[in-house]
């Protein structure tokens, strides 16, 4: 089967050809952990979970990176304002993330590689860039001289004088060209730092991905990905630091970057305040529709995020869990393999989910008008397609009946008044049964009789 993606460096879609085709490698930048993370944290974590997903339904393993920066001016703040120490919050803050993550149905890379934990590679990358050429101490401080990369920007495809145009660089008096970005900066005694060549100090932001990719992945790696906001400055230096630590060797043979997400402001705070934190939107939501919302468009594109996407979200995966719970009865028959359907071959058209998800509607709804085994067929074959969306893998009973806000009312006293009405209709009190009805109605639960005299629920 054959994968195409879209690789930045070439401005282009193209043929993926892994360095070694039983084992890829991919690295995907991670969150700096000093805060609750907000929806656009999410897009790229989901994005490149399902990219994750297709690539192990390809290759025999794939090896996925995402880090974790645990060292950084943000933590520092955080931590002065917090009263607790860098360690604390960085800790406190990652194990958020992950909570978050999970929520969203994302699987766990296989590599989490935390900053802190390779300061000796960092400092060994940068002794190398120096020897070179490629670097220079000054006042405390280590620079990338970027005039001594000849085609640095082309990842951008910014000449030196455009990015310093567009940029926001330090103007400071140790550097010799104003583009040249740190790699070791110097710390004070109230500030986290490590020995090394050039005093204590710490490691300017754009080394850690490289020293962390050199460590675990290799040299050169198959995948890099990230947002788009992510080309530059930051993965234009780690390919500068990498490529020149490297003697020119390639660092990355397919970039990936998802575009951004806007938030229609206005129209979110009517029901949600304007939240953007992944957790305050778990609030009101399920993860499962989160990450639907998120693969609604295609990755590169940017994606318009509203209460509306939400709730088309939901009623999306209702309709999908509906049809489903019709069938819950029936054993599904997966498929050998997803090669020859129309679905799997829009994911391997640089995932292109939004086709993705209108062929699972196209399955569920000829699911549900097939007969035997071909309706388990089709069943099962639903379910493995969502799988590799990381979506439709809960009971169906359990998804209608989920509560997400923290003050919805609960499984058990839903429960208790159902039996009340029941006991109601017993007594030939059919006022009251109406009655509890209507209230859960007004907590939004709605009642579904059946032939038998039994009785369902699901939450709106």
């Amino acid at each position: 089967m054959n994968l195409h993606l879209y690789n930045t460096r070439l401005r282009d879609k193209e043929l993926f050809k892994p360095q070694d085709p039983h084992r890829i490698t991919m690295y995907v930048c991670g969150p700096t952990v000093y805060n609750r993370v907000h929806i656009g944290n999410a897009r790229p974590a989901v994005v490149f979970d399902t990219l994750f997903r297709v690539l192990k339904s390809l290759y025999p393993e794939v090896v996925y990176a995402r880090n974790i920066t645990d060292i950084d001016d943000k933590i520092m703040a955080a931590a002065q304002a917090s009263g607790d120490s860098i360690a604390e919050v960085s800790a406190r803050f990652a194990q958020a993330y992950f909570d978050d993550m999970d929520e969203l149905n994302n699987q766990t890379p296989t590599i989490q590689p935390y900053a802190t934990e390779h300061v000796p590679q960092m400092i060994a990358m940068v002794e190398r860039l120096v020897a070179k050429g490629h670097a220079y101490a000054a006042e405390g401080h280590v620079l990338f001289a970027v005039q001594s990369m000849p085609d640095y920007g082309k990842l951008s495809n910014r000449s030196l004088d455009d990015m310093l145009a567009g940029a926001r660089v330090e103007v400071a008096p140790y550097k010799q060209y104003a583009g040249d970005f740190v790699l070791w900066k110097p710390s004070n005694e109230q500030e986290p730092g490590w020995d090394s060549p050039w005093g204590r100090g710490r490691p300017g932001w754009h080394l850690e991905c490289s020293a962390m990719i050199e460590t675990h992945l290799g040299e050169t790696i198959d995948i890099h990905g990230g947002g788009r906001d992510l080309i530059f400055p930051h993965h234009e230096n780690e390919v500068a630091q990498s490529q020149c630590a490297h003697d020119g060797e390639l660092f990355v043979r397919y970039w990936m970057h998802n575009g951004y997400i806007n938030i229609d402001g206005e129209k979110m705070s009517k029901s949600l305040g304007n939240f953007k934190m992944v957790r305050d939107l778990l609030d009101h939501y399920s993860g499962e529709t989160l990450r639907f919302a998120l693969l609604s468009a295609q990755y590169r594109s940017e994606l318009s995020f509203s209460v509306d996407l939400l709730d088309q979200a939901k009623s999306a995966l209702d309709t999908l869990y509906g049809g489903l719970k019709q069938l819950q009865s029936l054993e599904a028959i997966k498929p050998d393999n997803l090669n020859d359907q129309p679905f799997y071959q829009a994911l391997l058209d640089d995932l292109n989910t939004p086709i993705a998800i209108r062929e699972l509607h196209g399955i569920c709804k000829a699911m549900l008008q097939a007969k035997g085994d071909e309706q388990a067929k089709l069943k099962g074959l639903l379910l493995s397609c969502g799988e590799l969306l990381g979506l439709l893998q809960q009971q169906p009973e359990g998804w209608f009946k989920q509560a997400v806000s923290d003050d919805a009312i609960s499984a058990d006293k839903i429960e208790a008044l159902i039996e009340a009405r029941q006991q109601a209709k017993r007594d030939k009190d059919y006022g009251r049964a109406d009655e509890v009805r209507a209230e859960l109605l007004a907590a939004g639960v709605v009642l579904e009789d059946s032939r038998e005299g039994t009785t369902s629920w699901r939450r709106e």
